[in-house]
């Protein structure tokens, strides 16, 4: 779906405690590929490499599109742990001092916002937005990144981007056996291209190898301990962290929580998350229906689904401006889905399209091609990493049975996320067992999950799910809400988090929060940053 410098007279402690073993690091990362030595010692080998070399910040290239009060530097980290003095590659990394009084700075907090595939490099930009963001830069340097593969931390791309994003295209949904077929030699191409693109590094890219990677940034960083702050997939490479390195494991925040469950990652996840993103999608219709006298696209969830349709219908007669299609109509409005914010202004561009008047539909719905190098690559990192940390299914008739039973309840989005995913089936490496997400009790430190009932992206069960294996964690629930990315957005869940991140309180076993407000009808708010990036996107 990036820490200030070390002050000259504790610059020799910090690097000691880098450098030093925690209890129980890394203490189940024991696999041993054929010619390698065990991955575990492959980490604790670049770690102790990174805390010596530590982290040059220096102006970020123009590239990364940020202010010059954001620093940037790089991390080396190997490509296989298993041979870690072998081939190696740069992550970059991002950096915002923390703003308030010296002896009151906490360190750095590292921060994952999702995907896979989710770029992190903006989050020093956070505090901009205020509130919870402003707050914790008082006491902590914002830290972002961009994992293996993205950004300009060796990215992967496995097609010409602009062939990729360009519209419009045809989302059936009812797909005929014609179309499933060329959807298929579509998605065998796809692999085939990210074959041919890294035939060495393709299958390096893995939740387990994005935890590594996290702990030798930690150790790059000076500490020994590493707090970090996780957003949707963000969360699983946390769960993941937390039990390959219990004892690195500082302040944990897992917001949006991806169950975590061996059976669950991500053939399963992804048909999960289908049925959840329906009922969103029924909580979006019956708030625009509520609104009838606004919008005037119907005054029933049904009635507003059938105004839909009909604009679903006219953008495959005639694309809106020429590159929205019905796949773009319904990438789009998967959007409502994960952020309250989107309802308003996605109502009125669709109100406006049924008057005759395209021009906001556009605007929110056409390829934007200057970015068709982020969203390919995003894509290209996003199959890699779901189809090689667990098996999928290479029988597409599993995966015509799986998706037209779950497209009978919930036809909105499950054949275009079927489409996304189908690269699974034909990937040309091997696929790996899911890494069992499991703490013995007391072995980590108190973390903190947080979630909303109603998330179609990441579903609640998650977050329970995570609760059980990771013992002694505390949820904060925002109930009745969908919104994907809780923090910084409800005061009742901010004042939990920043109280955990700060004093290290968590509110107990689980506290609960009600939902913010609903939009008001004609809304149209600014959207926030990626704290909400899309997990199975």
């Amino acid at each position: 779906m990036r820490a200030a410098a070390i002050p000259s007279t504790a610059g020799a402690l910090a690097l000691a405690l880098a450098l030093a073993p925690a209890s129980g690091a890394d203490a189940r990362d024991d696999s041993r590929p054929s010619g390698g030595v065990p991955e575990s010692a492959g980490v604790a080998a670049a770690a102790r490499e990174a805390a010596a070399d530590g982290i040059r910040w220096r102006h970020c290239p123009a590239a990364e599109r940020l202010p010059r009060s954001v620093e940037c530097g790089t991390v080396s980290v190997p490509v296989d742990y298993a041979r870690p003095d072998g081939e190696h590659i740069s992550l970059t990394v991002s950096r915002a001092r923390a703003t308030g009084e010296a002896d009151k700075r906490l360190g750095p907090l590292v921060y994952n916002p999702g995907g896979p595939g989710g770029n992190g490099m903006n989050f020093p930009l956070y505090p901009r937005l205020g509130g919870l963001w402003k707050r914790l830069n008082t006491r902590y340097d914002f830290i972002g990144y961009a994992p293996r593969g993205v950004g300009r931390s060796d990215p992967l791309s496995c097609q010409d981007p602009e062939e990729f994003l360009k519209g419009p295209n045809f989302a059936p949904e009812r797909p005929t056996w014609a179309f499933k077929q060329a959807m298929n030699r579509k998605a065998a191409a796809y692999a085939a291209g990210c074959a041919e693109a890294q035939p060495d590094r393709l299958r390096h890219y893995t939740t387990p190898n994005n935890a590594r990677d996290l702990d030798v940034l930690r150790a790059a960083l000076g500490q020994r301990k590493l707090s970090y702050f996780g957003v949707s997939y963000g969360t699983y490479i946390g769960s993941v962290y937390a039990t390959l390195f219990p004892g690195h494991v500082g302040r944990l925040v897992l917001d949006s929580v991806v169950d975590p469950s061996p059976g669950s990652v991500w053939y399963q996840a992804n048909l999960d998350q289908n049925r959840a993103f329906q009922r969103r999608w029924e909580d979006w219709k019956t708030w625009v229906a509520r609104h009838h006298d606004t919008y005037r696209l119907g005054r029933t969830a049904r009635q507003v689904q059938e105004s839909f349709d009909a604009v679903r219908a006219a953008v495959d007669r005639e694309p809106a401006g020429g590159t929205v299609g019905s796949k773009e109509l319904l990438n789009t409005f998967l959007d409502t889905g994960y952020a309250d914010v989107t309802w308003a202004p996605y109502a009125r561009a669709l109100a406006d399209f049924r008057k005759g008047d395209p021009q906001a539909l556009v605007k929110v719905a056409a390829p934007e091609m200057k970015r068709a190098g982020s969203e390919e690559n995003g894509n290209a990192v996003y199959n890699a990493v779901e189809c090689q940390d667990a098996p999928w299914p290479r029988d597409w008739t599993r995966w015509d049975r799986d998706n037209t039973a779950t497209a009978a309840v919930a036809p909105f989005n499950t054949w275009n996320n079927a489409w996304m995913n189908l690269p699974c089936a034909y990937w040309k490496t091997e696929s790996a067992t899911p890494t069992n997400v499991r703490a013995k009790p007391g072995e980590l430190p108190p973390v903190l999950l947080v979630a909303a009932t109603r998330d179609a992206a990441t579903p609640y069960k998650g977050a329970l799910e995570t609760r059980r294996r990771l013992p002694g964690s505390a949820l904060v629930t925002e109930r009745g809400a969908g919104n994907h990315g809780v923090s910084g957005g409800n005061a009742c869940v901010d004042q939990h988090v920043e109280r955990y991140l700060f004093q290290g309180r968590t509110p107990g076993h689980h506290a609960e929060c009600g939902a913010r407000p609903a939009p008001e009808p004609g809304a149209a708010k600014k959207s926030p940053p990626a704290t909400v990036a899309r997990a199975g996107r």
